[in-house]
Formats: structure tokens, C-alpha cells, sequence
């Protein structure tokens, strides 16, 4: 039975500055458009949502390839993560510094790879290997973020650290490190596709990674349930392996509508989280939503595209 495609994408859940929203929303807007080509021709929700990260990762507004967040030491380190509903294959890379499209490379596991999950050199070797060009860290690294770090480190040197890792869960938490990129899909064969994408959190350790690249926690697709992917503080999330907790609800028969929020609210009130979600039921139902102060989207439908910013007090709304 052929089906009516959908493409859903978020660009992060976070304290997403003013004068980044229009930037926001126009790449959520520029990534919806180039993976609903793919569903619109015909083609495959993974090659939709690999392409829709793509241009996501490509546009220095955010968290993911170029213009991500630096590590302590000044560097980007990459994670992404793609997964086939169709046959529950997956790929993931990890603490990558020198590939500019992570979410390319995780493509390559799935397809090429016996195994699932490369890491750092590993991970570029492989990736090199089947025809990715390496580039120096240096040409993914933005001013912007330069500046954002060393005003990071600043509060810290002046005894006002970022609790994100170690602040007790009813205390209030930095909101400006963390962010992530994300798709899912659904295609006219009827097929879900997730793929998720980051840059880690601000200042983070070198080697640190969160849950956005591994399975069942920021990213899982399977045409049984639902596909999901997940955005925000990453210790939280990957704790709860909250995308697995939001699809497999799901398959017990509730809608995406009332899992999305629940799952916030779950990972607010088990593990201290923030963050946000976007999820997609096999039959096209949907559910958005988040506990940071914004968290940007975009859905591509036969109705056409639709693009905004998800302000905290709408987050229990229906878009």
C-alpha cells in the first residue's frame, strides 16, 4: 500500500539565541526541502533523512559538522547516528574531527560495514576508506563558537560552572550547551528512517560522547513502532534510552501526540533532563515537543512545508 510521505525535523532543543532563530528556521526550512525531493520522487526515507541532516550539518547555524560547539581544547569532535526501519540496520560514528558530514559516514556503516559503530580514528579510517575525503579540524571550527567557548570557560574560571554534568536535578542548569540535529521519515513504500546528528555540548571533554550516535537513546527507527530522534543533555537521555521508551510506547498503541510529551516530562521528572523529541508513527501520525526554552522544526507533508520555533510554554500543544 503506498503511503503519503512525511519528513519531520528538528534543530536542536535549546536557549536558542534571538538572533539565531531566523537561522534556524531557515535551515530547518532548506533541510526539509532537500530531503522532501527524495520522498516526492519516490525515493527511500533514508536517503531522505541522510540528506536532510546533511544540509543541516552543512549550515554553521548548527550544532552539528560545521559550527558546532569546541570541545575544552578548542575542537570539534562529531557524533551521528542513521538507522533503517525497514530492516533495523544502523550506523554510527563517534569523537570524529576530521569528516565534515558525520551523518555520510554513519551512512557507509550501515551500508558497508559489518558492524555498527566506528569511533574516532577508527571511524575516519573507515570512512576514508570508502571514499570520504578527510579535512582538517580547523575548517569546521566558526568564530562564533570560539568566542562562545572561551565566554564558557570565563564563568567557570570565575567559580560559576556549567552544572550540566554535576548540578542536582531540581537545580537549574546552563541551557546554552546542548543541541543536536535531527530527521525522520516516512516513505511512500511505508517505510520509517531516523537520523541524528551533533556536535556534543559546549566545552565538553575531548572523548566525551552523548546520546545523540547511539541506539535507542537519541536516535532508533523501526517500521514496527515509530521513529524517533532525540535532542538535549545527553547523560539524561542516554539513562533512560529514552528513544527506545518513546517508540516502544508507541507500539503498545499510543499515539505519538501523547508520547512525545510524556517522554519530556519523564525525562524532566526520572533523570533531572532537558531536551526535546520528534517522533513518527508508521501510519503518519506525529508528535513533537520539548522542556528547553525553544526548540526549532520543520514537517514536509503532500500539504507542503511547515517551519517554526517551539517556544517552552507550547511544548505540551499540539503544532
Amino acid at each position: 500500500m503506498t503511503r503519503s510521505p512525511i519528513l519531520l525535523i528538528h534543530g536542536g532543543a535549546w536557549d536558542i539565541p534571538a538572533d539565531l532563530l531566523d537561522a534556524h528556521e531557515q535551515g530547518v526550512f532548506d533541510a526539509l526541502q532537500e530531503g522532501w525531493r527524495i520522498l516526492e520522487s519516490g525515493g527511500s526515507a533514508l536517503d531522505a533523512v541522510e540528506t536532510a541532516v546533511t544540509t543541516l550539518e552543512d549550515d554553521p547555524a548548527f550544532d552539528a559538522g560545521r559550527g558546532s560547539f569546541l570541545t575544552r581544547d578548542g575542537r570539534v569532535q562529531l557524533d551521528a547516528l542513521i538507522m533503517d526501519g525497514a530492516t533495523l540496520r544502523a550506523g554510527g560514528v563517534a569523537c570524529v574531527e576530521r569528516i565534515r558530514n558525520p551523518i555520510q559516514a554513519a551512512r557507509l556503516v550501515l551500508e558497508k560495514s559489518p558492524h555498527v559503530y566506528f569511533v574516532g580514528l577508527g571511524a575516519e579510517d573507515f570512512a576514508q576508506a570508502n571514499g570520504i575525503r578527510l579535512i582538517d579540524n580547523s575548517e569546521l571550527v566558526v568564530d562564533r563558537e570560539r568566542q562562545r567557548l572561551a565566554e564558557a570557560q570565563a564563568r567557570e574560571r570565575a567559580g560559576r560552572p556549567d552544572r550540566t554534568f554535576s548540578g542536582p536535578h531540581s537545580e537549574s542548569h546552563d541551557a546554552d550547551s546542548h543541541d543536536t540535529v535531527g530527521a525522520v521519515a516516512l516513505d511512500a513504500q511505508g517505510r520509517l528512517a531516523a537520523a541524528t546528528s551533533t556536535g556534543g555540548t559546549l566545552n565538553k571533554e575531548p572523548g566525551r560522547v552523548g546520546d545523540s550516535s547511539l541506539i535507542g537513546c537519541g536516535c532508533y527507527a523501526d517500521n514496527a513502532s515509530a521513529a524517533v530522534s532525540v535532542t538535549g543533555w545527553g547523560e539524561p537521555i542516554m539513562k533512560l534510552v529514552l528513544g527506545k521508551w518513546a517508540t516502544d510506547r508507541v507500539m503498545t498503541g499510543r499515539s505519538p501526540e501523547q508520547v512525545a510529551p510524556d517522554a519530556m516530562a519523564y525525562l524532566l521528572r526520572r533523570a533531572g533532563g532537558h531536551g526535546g523529541i520528534i517522533l513518527l508513527a508508521p501510519d503518519g501520525r506525529y508528535g513533537l515537543a520539548h522542556n528547553t526554552p525553544r526548540m526549532a522544526w520543520g514537517i514536509h507533508t503532500a500539504d507542503g512545508p511547515r517551519v517554526g520555533t517551539l517556544l517552552r510554554d507550547e511544548s505540551e500543544e499540539e503544532p
